[in-house]
């Protein structure tokens, strides 16, 4: 196994996540050489040293500086750009891309430095026992968050819980099922759980870092997929060519057959009220501010992928993303049809989504053309485009916050997981289990309400900020994923949301050819990315690859 071998013996990197005092001297120091367990594992140090390199890689081609988020933010129905990006994987053809493989390599990354770090540091004898137990639970979590994107992205996959060595030198290991793959996450989330630190702990860790709370929000978000993979019924979703509304018949998705949905669902439910009752974790009280540079690490983004302007550790997000760009304007945008589907006053699209901008070269734009009376003319500039392909382009502000955005590659941070998400998880789950009731209005409410501005003394939120009363619950599931749909509009989730609720080649197949003549249509083989070719020839235990690929 290649893939696998390849990082057999965890190295220890500069510390990525750091706070501001000590993270520019920590990202800029040389990387250590590969390291033999009896002649590292000797102290503090040594482990502190050894699960940065397993955060460490994140941060490569592997995975976050491209391929991962190319293969999940560019393949699903609200998302258009440039054809020259989105023409693979975003068309539905991932082997064209040159990344394909690289998620499947840097996952299996993750699990041997971690399985190494779990084996060694167990044995220092020498450290803080909480901070030991803290680097423990550290790399249970990421060795659980890889298995976790590997089964949603491949099916069951070959399971490794030791290094490749002596102790387990055989490489051709069978694929485990769905459910057996997803027994190791959960024991692995599990596992962090218990080990790591609340929020705020002084041994928590730095900045950047893992913590319980993290834990426990991934814990819910894997029942909360499985449940919504083995679960029935009908979802209805804004789209198709004339962005009308359609309902689907759920497709229970392969592999979770014989999961006790409404089970998982409780299981979801109760572990992000654990998140929530715990009052760790708040909303920003501006949608907008949450997007800033002074934004970052707040206690609504429980994790982000950390980036820093000077140092090698930056990534091209900005240039892709931002309608001010490197290569005039952005590559990547919201399709014109699911910026219709917020309310006009909703901060997502007031502050969102960038109405007006001059480019690198000079031209000022503005967005939409719909919209002219208040986005053609501004502070006394004139934004001169015409209804054209160029200039319709739903730019997000998201990755646009950098420290210089003439530069290709800059200092853009990655959400991958904010607090929003677990009230939207607990809204999902309570709805799967009681029905709409008021704990799940509640909970997607409290969501709505920051994105609309308020009226009174009291602050109280403009009607438009109460999701409809008196949904059932197949309406409330229904407006949950919309609601998932405007939340995180171009941050990787909704490619997950079509297919753990089994509707993406419906969703994906009714609009058939999308917004810059990028092509929706797909078919069975992509509801499962294919196995990298090293794997197949080196794995013989693998006979095949996914159906179809």
């Amino acid at each position: 196994m290649k893939a696998f071998s390849k990082y057999f013996t965890a190295f220890a990197t500069g510390l990525l996540f750091l706070g501001t005092g000590s993270c520019k001297k920590a990202l800029e120091e040389t990387p250590y050489s590969f390291y033999s367990p009896e002649n590292f594992y000797k102290n503090e140090s040594d482990a502190r040293a050894a699960i940065n390199g397993v955060y460490a890689e994140l941060y490569t081609y592997d995975l976050y500086l491209q391929p991962f988020w190319n293969m999940t933010i560019l393949d699903d129905d609200h998302v258009s750009g440039a054809d020259w990006f989105l023409g693979t994987t975003g068309a539905g053809n991932p082997q064209a891309y040159f990344g394909w493989e690289k998620p499947w390599v840097g996952c299996y990354a993750i699990i041997a430095r971690a399985n190494t770090v779990l084996e060694n540091v167990v044995n220092i004898n020498t450290m803080d026992e909480e901070i030991k137990n803290r680097i423990l639970g550290e790399a249970y979590f990421l060795r659980g968050w890889a298995y976790f994107q590997l089964v949603q992205l491949y099916g069951g996959v070959p399971i490794r819980l030791k290094s490749l060595s002596a102790a387990e030198p055989e490489t051709n290991i069978p694929r485990a099922t769905v459910k057996e793959t997803y027994d190791v996450v959960i024991s692995d989330f599990k596992n962090a759980e218990t080990r790591l630190l609340p929020l705020g702990h002084p041994k928590a860790g730095e900045t950047g870092r893992v913590n319980q709370g993290v834990a426990k929000a991934f814990l819910a978000k894997t029942y909360l997929t499985m449940a919504s993979g083995a679960a029935t019924g009908n979802v209805t979703v804004r789209g198709g060519t004339d962005n009308g509304y359609y309902t689907y018949a759920k497709t229970l998705v392969a592999g979770y057959e014989g999961m006790d949905s409404k089970a998982y669902y409780a299981l979801a439910r109760d572990k992000a009220a654990e998140v929530i009752d715990s009052k760790l974790y708040t909303l920003t009280p501006s949608w907008k501010d949450l997007w800033s540079i002074a934004g970052r690490n707040n206690k609504e983004q429980m994790w982000e992928l950390q980036s820093l302007a000077g140092t090698a550790f930056v990534n091209n997000l900005g240039a892709y993303f931002s309608a001010r760009s490197t290569f005039g304007q952005g590559a990547v945008w919201t399709t014109n049809n699911h910026y219709k589907d917020y309310d006009e006053a909703d901060a997502r699209v007031l502050d969102g989504i960038t109405h007006n901008y001059t480019t690198l070269q000079g031209t000022n734009i503005f967005y939409p053309f719909a919209q002219a009376a208040l986005y053609k003319v501004v502070n006394g500039i004139t934004y001169n485009n015409t209804n054209s392909t160029t200039a319709e382009r739903a730019y997000t502000i998201k990755y646009s916050a950098v420290a210089d955005p003439s530069v290709a590659n800059s200092d853009a941070f990655y959400p991958l997981l904010r607090y929003s998400e677990v009230l939207l998880m607990y809204a999902e789950a309570e709805n799967e289990v009681n029905g709409a009731t008021t704990l799940a209005y509640n909970a997607l409410n409290t969501v709505r309400f920051r994105c609309y501005p308020t009226t009174g003394t009291l602050a109280t939120p403009v009607p438009a900020a109460y999701a409809p009363a008196n949904m059932t619950a197949e309406q409330f599931r229904s407006f949950v994923l919309a609601e998932r749909a405007r939340e995180f509009n171009l941050e990787g989730i909704r490619r997950f949301d079509l297919m753990r609720w089994g509707i993406y080649l419906q969703v994906m197949n009714k609009i058939s050819t999308g917004q810059n003549n990028i092509s929706k249509v797909r078919a069975r083989r992509n509801l499962l990315l294919p196995l990298p070719l090293n794997e197949l020839n080196s794995n013989k235990a693998i006979p095949s690859n996914n159906p179809d690929w």
